[in-house]
């Protein structure tokens, strides 16, 4: 692989990434890439599939991705002249494995792109009016106010990237921590729900026990719960432009293990003790069910705007990565040297330009 000199040494340099995402932003990241839009809106189709099993099925996942981190994050660390993941495996395995990879990994997001402009579009129509965001003009407007807006947010500075994800973080953040504390307090005081089940913690295992699906259900729910974890990967992609990534990277690894037991087992756990598994419908978000039970009558809009802002931040990690993929493709000589210039600003922004212009033309033809 091509060998350059240590970011740190070299931050006046034109030519390299620069070391601008701190551990604060580090540790948002990393917690946002684990809470995907997954958990808010497809929840209720995978505990329909699993029934209360999702909870092992999360814990499963999540222990897989822990073991994987770990191994990437030691990787990098060992040789910090790899940018990401692209380069050891350049370096690791052979270039048709970094090429591979590379150009995989960028098409992935890529599509992940478009269908996060699919689904903005969507949850635009709950505040424009009837009609108006499924027009072929509309949707061709939001799609392109969508990808620019992501574009500037990434062309400007890596250091402004880290900040709007540090906040797209927080928001789903506090949605879950909000769920986890009044769904405690209803548990706690006997809440009855309008079916009329009592709201307590025997009601994950008293309807039907663990597996009341079977092992097929257990099974199924593997499909949709993996998908909510796409982009706890983001970490491996940000190596070459985070501070002191000696102590920062394996706090964030470390962190996993905590962010999967809090955010996806504790949440869903204290969503199942509310409202029997059973109960809670297949095509509703299970978080936007047990704020309406809570008597919030703004549920509706609260977590519309909790997904919006998840949907938003998939599209803009999805863009920062591929930008990323594309130097680095770009440096060992597998993509266009005109990706691998950067900007005055040290991103780079021909990279950007050129992933971008995939997504709205996806985003354009839907």
């Amino acid at each position: 692989m091509t060998t350059t000199p240590r970011a740190d040494d070299a931050k006046a340099s034109s030519h390299e990434l620069q070391r601008k995402l701190s551990n604060r932003h580090l540790q948002l990241i990393a917690i946002g890439g684990a809470i995907g839009t997954g958990l808010f809106m497809g929840s209720g189709k995978t505990i329909s599939l699993a029934g209360p099993s999702i909870l092992l099925i999360y814990m499963i996942i999540g222990t897989m991705f822990f073991f994987l981190m770990r191994a990437l994050g030691e990787i990098l660390l060992s040789n910090l002249h790899y940018k990401s993941f692209i380069d050891m495996a350049h370096d690791l395995i052979g270039p048709g494995a970094g090429y591979y990879i590379g150009w995989s990994y960028w098409l992935g997001w890529v599509l992940v792109g478009i269908a996060d402009l699919a689904a903005i579009i969507n949850y635009l129509g709950f505040w424009l009016p009837e009609g108006m965001a499924f027009t072929p003009s509309g949707q061709a407007m939001i799609s392109v106010a969508c990808v620019l807006l992501v574009l500037g947010i990434n062309m400007l500075a890596v250091r402004l990237f880290g900040e709007i994800e540090f906040w797209f973080a927080l928001i789903k953040i506090l949605a879950i921590l909000g769920l986890i504390g009044i769904g405690g307090f209803m548990v706690f005081n006997h809440f009855h729900a309008p079916g009329g089940s009592l709201a307590s913690f025997s009601n994950v295992w008293s309807h039907g026990g663990m597996f009341p699906q079977g092992g097929s259900g257990f099974l199924a729910g593997f499909q949709i719960a993996l998908f909510a974890f796409v982009g706890v990967e983001l970490i491996g992609t940000m190596a070459a432009e985070t501070q002191d990534p000696e102590k920062n990277l394996p706090k964030a690894v470390n962190a996993i293990p905590t962010r999967i037991i809090l955010f996806y087992v504790l949440s869903l756990f204290i969503v199942m003790s509310v409202t029997p598994w059973n109960q809670i419908p297949a095509d509703q978000s299970p978080f936007v069910s047990l704020f309406m039970h809570a008597g919030i009558g703004a549920a509706a809009i609260i977590m519309n705007l909790v997904v919006l802002s998840s949907v938003m931040s998939s599209m803009n990690s999805g863009v920062f990565s591929t930008s990323r993929m594309l130097f680095g493709l770009a440096r060992e000589g597998q993509a266009p040297q005109k990706l691998a210039q950067l900007s005055k600003r040290a991103v780079p922004a021909k990279g950007l330009l050129f992933s971008c212009a995939f997504i709205m033309a996806g985003g354009g033809v839907q």
